[in-house]
């Protein structure tokens, strides 16, 4: 006999009197004077069944443990004690038949919203953990966003092409994963950081509009909102011009969230430099839904006679009010925050009852008090030092104290497209500029990137989204000229551009239209969309922040012979 089963989370007291066929795991079981309750789960809810003691199948109910899997029929009805906290809290199903379709040992995590499991031991029975109502929810979400953000791409008339996962190894700003090949000893492919060249080769081929939903991998060290194996949405368009990306690019966002939060977000997005992101935020990619702006105080304090501050390149701070609610104890967590991120000590000036205290209240003056301005239960943190340290220094700072003042609202959505990124960066320890974003990234104008490199902006992009990068683009080099002016500025010499980007040096000759493109990181999307702060949570098999799989435990070693046949040698 063929049923039609309904979901756990549908049946209402509309349904009273019905004859219901059900399925799912058992969420739990428990015996009141007599009765035996099941709570019936599946992704959709739960539904509350009863067996009496006269029902011929109570035998059998009496086995049933947490997470057997039940297939069952019975009827609806109103039930005594309503849940008004459930969808189905008003009803239950008096059983008529039952059936385990299997058992199941006693689970090593809790399969609830709230669990007590260490992330390990969750990583671990992950298939446990994916049961959990609240994880499913994660990746019916992820889901509903990688559908929406199709569905605004095929209608624009974009096609959707995937590229291959074993490719050459290129330069693109972290390490490669490595691939032996067993056909041609000691050479390797490369997993892709990106599809860049690929999809760059697509805009040469004719094809116009290019989508893909990518899988790629970076060899670097991990954070939480970071992976060594991501998912980004890969764009690109020929003919197209910045302000063309920028504004699908919005398309999208807005379509995604309206249909997957029904939140609507206001678009335009607002525009910020680079310079100006990094001047007033301490970052590139600032989180709008706070203020607390960065203040110069080098031309008040250059006379204060402070030793630390003396021949300092930026004395930059941040003023905060009600400054009563950090106690000393946090102010010393704030100073370990500034010397992690290369800022060389953090001082403070705090006003409360007329009186001025805190690190250099003793070198300020009566004059300097009055040009900073403080008001009561005012104070200004206060980094001095090199331009960059000072900056990244004050942008830790800033997310630290928005979080001790608990100003971040994850119900707010502040965009920002973050424009005019330099074209190079210099890296001390290479002693050279290198690309700021990749080496294919068009200049502003080819003049400056040849005569002034250092000071060269690019047609590069960024689409902020409350303190998080979502994603990044730019419009390309297309002329062979512009692109080996690029190479040479990197320091790259005529053998190392042959050995790596050959292959794309000479695609560029035949024809190479103007073309650019983005690329969003589908797994912050979701994190930001959904409200969790651990990147893990919205993928359905993470590693963990040491790049392992906890539950298949990879990487591991493998056999001696497919060592050999790989014509390797490993080293302890």
């Amino acid at each position: 006999m063929i049923y039609t089963y309904h979901t756990n989370g549908e049946l209402t007291i509309a349904n009273i009197g019905e004859f219901v066929n059900l399925r799912g795991w058992v969420q739990k079981s428990r015996h009141l004077g007599g009765l035996i309750f099941i709570d019936l789960r599946d992704r959709f809810g739960i539904t509350q069944l009863v067996i009496r003691p006269d029902n011929p199948f109570y035998e059998q109910a009496l086995l049933i443990k947490s997470e057997y899997v039940l297939a069952v029929a019975g009827l609806v009805v109103e039930r005594e004690s309503k849940n008004m906290n459930m969808k189905t809290g008003e009803i239950e199903i008096n059983i008529q038949e039952l059936y385990i379709l299997n058992t199941s040992d006693t689970p090593p995590i809790i399969v609830a919203d709230h669990t007590d499991a260490l992330e390990e031991t969750r990583l671990k029975y992950r298939y446990l953990d994916l049961r959990r109502p609240v994880m499913q929810n994660f990746l019916i979400k992820r889901h509903e966003i990688m559908q929406s953000i199709r569905h605004v791409l095929v209608t624009e008339g974009f096609y959707e092409l995937d590229t291959p996962i074993l490719g050459k190894s290129t330069p693109e700003g972290a390490r490669d994963y490595l691939v032996p090949s067993r056909l041609y000893a000691g050479h390797f492919y490369a997993l892709p950081q990106s599809p860049q060249l690929y999809k760059q080769l697509f805009m040469i081929a004719g094809f116009e509009k290019y989508f893909q939903i990518a899988k790629c991998f970076r060899d670097e060290d991990l954070r939480a909102d970071r992976q060594p194996e991501f998912t980004q949405v890969d764009i690109e368009l020929s003919f197209t011009t910045e302000e063309d990306i920028r504004a699908l690019t919005e398309r999208i966002l807005k379509y995604t969230f309206k249909r997957v939060l029904n939140e609507d977000i206001e678009t335009p997005f607002r525009m910020m430099t680079y310079e100006e992101a990094r001047e007033t935020y301490g970052s590139d990619k600032p989180d709008l839904r706070y203020d607390l702006k960065i203040e110069d105080y080098k031309s008040i304090l250059k006379n204060s006679d402070i030793p630390l501050f003396d021949g300092k390149e930026y004395i930059k701070g941040i003023r905060i009010s009600q400054s009563h609610v950090l106690s000393r104890k946090k102010i010393d967590q704030l100073s370990l925050i500034v010397k992690k991120n290369h800022g060389e000590a953090l001082t403070y000036i705090k006003y409360a009852d007329g009186q001025l205290s805190g690190s250099i209240a003793k070198f300020i003056d009566e004059k300097t008090i009055a040009a900073l301005q403080l008001k009561d239960d005012e104070m200004i943190f206060i980094v001095p030092g090199r331009k960059r340290d000072v900056l990244d220094a004050l942008g830790a700072l800033r997310i630290e104290i928005a979080k001790q003042f608990q100003l971040l609202d994850p119900n707010v959505y502040k965009f920002l497209w973050v424009i005019d990124f330099p074209l190079f960066e210099y890296n001390e320890e290479e002693d050279r500029l290198v690309a700021q974003h990749h080496p294919f990234t068009a200049p502003q104008h080819i003049e400056a990137m040849k005569m002034h490199p250092e000071t060269a902006l690019a047609k590069a992009y960024d689409v902020v989204l409350n303190g998080y990068e979502l994603g990044g683009g730019s419009i390309r080099i297309h002329s062979q000229d512009v692109q080996e002016s690029m190479f040479s500025l990197l320091g790259l010499s005529e053998y190392d551009i042959k050995e790596r980007f050959g292959f794309f040096v000479e695609a560029l000759k035949y024809g190479t239209p103007p073309h650019g493109g983005i690329a969003l990181g589908l797994d912050r999307i979701v994190m930001l969309m959904t409200h969790t702060t651990n990147i893990k949570d919205v993928i359905a098999f993470p590693k963990t922040q040491s790049a392992k799989d906890q539950m298949m435990q990879a990487p591991s070693e493998v056999d001696i012979k497919q060592i050999d046949e790989l014509h390797l040698k490993v080293s302890e």
